[in-house]
């Protein structure tokens, strides 16, 4: 469904890009294990609403290059390209959204170049954590998963990510949706997944806590009612977050923008509509 393919060198790496659509740009950074695939169902659906959407692979996923150094994964060395990618392919101020580790990514970035960020929606994301014991265990549950990803593969990985509590409201998704969803994951190359878990993990990322207030920019705060921990989380950064709406959607879990679409749309639609520029 994407009309524009291409590849773009930023710092050192190639960067694969999805584009679809015209008018507004809106960038989707997808979660980990994803790819610009992940956004297929949606696309399509933003494009009809008249937004120009632009869907890249994030460094060790999908088609884009996988660096072996962790510290290659960090939050600014991301943001940094980022917004060297963003440069390349708009002129202006761009609306985000985030999907889980793609919110924390995004987050980072609208914090670092607020001025290339028209607008934010943060989706099941994380400001990081702010505990040294929590972020510690965080990290050493991080090494313990991308040890086992490169050792076992992802046929492992598949089985062990669609059984993770934190998903299991997408056993309502269709067949052919969670299909996608195990396919998507199959594409990955394992050094690239424990790479990334290394460097930019949610117990390797700086917390950023104290700086949502610096946050000018509308933000859009959206999560599951199903998954109350990431509901709890949304619920707290949208109490620092200035220019923030919070939705909590019912019947949806992690991944809402699957799970319940047309309410995932709808609140969209009702964010971006008061909006100068639409």
């Amino acid at each position: 469904m994407w009309d524009e393919e291409r590849t773009i060198a930023v710092r050192g790496v190639t960067y694969r890009v999805c584009a679809a659509g015209q008018g507004p740009p809106l960038a989707l950074l997808h979660g980990f294990a994803g790819s610009s695939a992940h956004w297929a169902p949606l696309a399509p659906e933003l494009v009809a609403r008249g937004w120009r959407v632009i869907a890249p692979d994030l460094l060790g996923h999908g088609r884009t290059d996988a660096p072996s150094a962790p510290t290659r994964y960090a939050a600014a060395e991301q943001v940094a390209d980022l917004a060297s990618l963003l440069g390349e392919l708009v002129s202006g101020p761009v609306r985000l959204l985030g999907y889980s580790m793609g919110g924390r990514l995004a987050l980072h970035l609208a914090l670092a170049h607020p001025e290339r960020i028209a607008a934010l929606v943060l989706e099941s994301a994380s400001p990081g954590l702010d505990d040294p014991a929590e972020r510690a265990a965080r990290q050493r549950a991080d090494e313990e998963l991308a040890t086992a990803i490169e050792q076992r593969g992802m046929d492992w990985f598949a089985d062990y990510w669609e059984r993770l509590p934190l998903f299991a409201s997408r056993q309502r998704l269709s067949a052919e949706r969670r299909a996608a969803l195990r396919a998507e994951w199959l594409a990955q190359r394992p050094h690239g997944l424990g790479a990334s878990l290394r460097g930019f993990g949610t117990g390797s990322m700086p917390a950023v806590w104290d700086r949502l207030s610096e946050l000018r920019m509308p933000v859009l705060v959206i999560a599951g009612a199903l998954d109350t921990r990431y509901a709890a989380l949304s619920q707290a950064m949208a109490a620092r977050i200035p220019a923030s709406q919070l939705v909590i959607v019912p019947a949806a879990g992690h991944t809402v923008h699957l799970e319940q679409p047309a309410a995932f749309l709808a609140a969209l639609e009702r964010f971006f509509r008061q909006l100068p520029d639409r």
